[in-house]
């Protein structure tokens, strides 16, 4: 993707972000920020110069306000999970320094005496009358740093690139353009609602009456969304509001790609035409990264790319609780017996996706369950993740005997072609081999569109919960009765809500609306789930470190509803479906 469109793409992912249902809990402060300093700065008598300059001082509060709350939120998604990470400190930490922002300027629009201490804190700025009173830009700056430190718009593709680049410590120059270009386009629609705020107080001559309340009230409601937002409130408002976005966004994901300080753009031009399902015959997509900050080997010593010179490797990064690697790795096992004699080698790069998955012995178990016997590295710290720019579980990275990558392969199914292409490889690299037949084992990839997107359950990435009442971390009785809407789930009992998980209490039961072939529930522990699934009744035994077990299963893509009971003790993590 060439620079200029890569400007677009982000420009216009950005201004979904800003007209997106995410923006709303910002919008009523970015809009009585601006209206509260004109009628702090309309005097009833006019007093000079002095008078003049800081009206117009206030004209440009709204773009202070939106330019601060773009800055700090530009900033702390590029560079905050690395600079946290490098000090050791909570990765919470920079939206607690928001909140508490938040709440100390909504104390100084309350309270007078609070306004001239901080005035004092200012006097060594050079500009003596802008303060926190909002009378002037920096006021105004300062309040949009810390909206801009709990702001969270939709993850859309563009930002989810963004974030994930951030996170892993891949940001070149593609990266920095794509936020500087997401950043303009969430600033325009915030900018309009912050500039209407300016001009109503400015037309209004109530407003310049009661100057006091005025400044008070906005005072509240910034303290008021400070509150909401450490209790995650306004996501309760976000689940019932339909994003009206989507449509266009979409087209966006086939676009936007993990931009890469590497700059390995062949590399990059596969993984996008994968994902685009365009990726037909083998390519060259670049020389294939050494296996890179392994914490251990399961299934024998460690390997070297560079040592595999001669032999064909396929590299399949995978996660032991994944649905979808679990449909594919039978796949990749079959391949490695099959084809090992002939010069295939597979590596299987576990990397976690949740926090279980980083124990050792949990992966081992789950490598056993799926019968897998080729070498296996644990990816817990992304050091090869990221050095092959992956994005996505499971995916395979076929490697010639020369070291170049010829072929991605991101998700399932295809199996016939990425097996075909394997069988030529190894043909060019030995021209006299005779291989076997080719494996020939069903694809049992899901072909229904329609189906239920997998559903996280802890409260960090949950989206689908259809209940009423907070989900935040914590425990707390749920009484929510019914079927839920379709694709969203309901609670009932006791729940310990965590980051990652649920965990049952007494009476615990979740109910979930889906269309699917089949339901599956990742679950650790011991106990029991009782399903009820259309009047149909089992009990299903739970024992050892989370896996996924079926719950509901027919012949074909079915609409239903399915209840379970969880019995105490048991964390359950995500719905996934086939």
């Amino acid at each position: 993707m060439n620079n200029l469109t890569l400007l677009l793409v982000g420009f216009v992912g950005g201004l979904l972000a800003g007209v997106s249902p995410c923006v709303l809990p910002v919008l009523p402060v970015v809009l009585v920020g601006s209206a509260a300093a004109r009628s702090a700065d309309t005097p009833a008598d006019t007093e000079g110069a002095a008078n003049t300059a800081k009206s117009r001082a206030s004209r440009w509060r709204p773009v202070a306000i939106v330019a601060g709350l773009t800055v700090s939120f530009a900033l702390i998604t590029l560079f905050g999970t690395l600079l946290l990470a490098a000090l050791h400190l909570p990765s919470s930490l920079l939206r607690w320094i928001g909140l508490v922002a938040l709440v100390l300027v909504g104390v100084a629009m309350l309270v007078p005496q609070v306004e001239q201490f901080l005035d004092r804190l200012f006097a060594k700025i050079p500009q003596r009358q802008v303060s926190t009173k909002g009378a002037g830009l920096l006021g105004g700056f300062v309040l949009g740093l810390a909206l801009g430190a709990v702001f969270v718009p939709c993850a859309g593709p563009v930002l989810a690139a963004i974030a994930v680049a951030g996170a892993t410590g891949t940001i070149g120059t593609e990266t920095v353009l794509l936020t500087v270009a997401f950043a303009v386009g969430v600033a325009i629609p915030l900018l309009a609602v912050a500039l209407a705020g300016e001009r109503i107080t400015a037309r209004v001559r109530g407003f310049q009456r009661h100057q006091r309340l005025l400044r008070g009230a906005a005072g509240a409601l910034i303290i008021a969304l400070a509150v909401a937002l450490t209790f995650d409130l306004p996501s309760v408002i976000q689940r019932h509001v339909p994003d009206y976005t989507r449509s266009i966004a979409d087209p966006l994901q086939a676009k936007v790609r993990v931009p890469s300080a590497a700059g390995t753009g062949s590399l990059r031009t596969c993984q996008e035409a994968a994902f685009n399902g365009s990726s037909e015959g083998l390519a060259d997509c670049g020389r294939a990264p050494e296996f890179t900050g392994i914490n251990t080997w399961l299934g024998g010593s460690p390997i070297r790319m560079a040592d595999q010179r001669g032999k064909v490797v396929l590299v399949d990064f995978w996660a032991y609780s994944c649905i979808n690697c679990q449909r594919a790795l039978p796949h990749v096992q079959a391949w490695w017996k099959r084809y090992e004699q002939s010069g295939l080698r597979v590596v299987g790069v576990h990397t976690p996706e949740y926090a279980f998955e980083h124990d050792t012995g949990n992966i081992a178990a789950g490598a056993a369950k799926l019968g897998l016997t080729f070498p296996i590295a644990v990816d817990n710290d992304y050091g090869t993740w990221k050095a092959y720019q992956n994005v996505a579980w499971p995916a395979d990275y076929l490697v010639d005997a020369t070291g170049t990558i010829r072929h991605v392969s991101l998700g399932e199914g295809a199996y016939d072609r990425t097996e075909g292409y394997i069988r030529d490889l190894l043909t060019a690299a030995n021209p006299g081999v005779v291989l076997p037949p080719p494996a020939g084992l069903p694809d049992n990839t899901p072909t229904d569109r329609q189906r239920t997107p997998e559903s996280y359950l802890g409260a960090a990435k949950q989206q689908n919960y259809g209940g009423s009442g907070e989900y935040t971390a914590g425990t707390r009785t749920f009484a929510d009765a019914g079927a839920p809407a379709p694709n969203t789930f309901r609670l009932s009992g006791t729940w310990t809500v965590g980051d990652e998980s649920l965990t049952a209490g007494d009476g615990a039961r979740i109910i979930l609306n889906y269309r699917a072939r089949e339901v599956y529930l990742n679950v650790g522990g011991s106990g029991t789930l009782t399903t009820d699934d259309d009047g149909r009744t089992r009990t299903i035994p739970v024992s050892g470190p989370p896996d996924i077990r079926t719950v509901a299963s027919h012949p074909d893509s079915h609409d239903g509803v399915v209840g379970i009971a969880v019995s105490p003790g048991l964390s359950i993590y995500s719905f996934t479906f086939g």
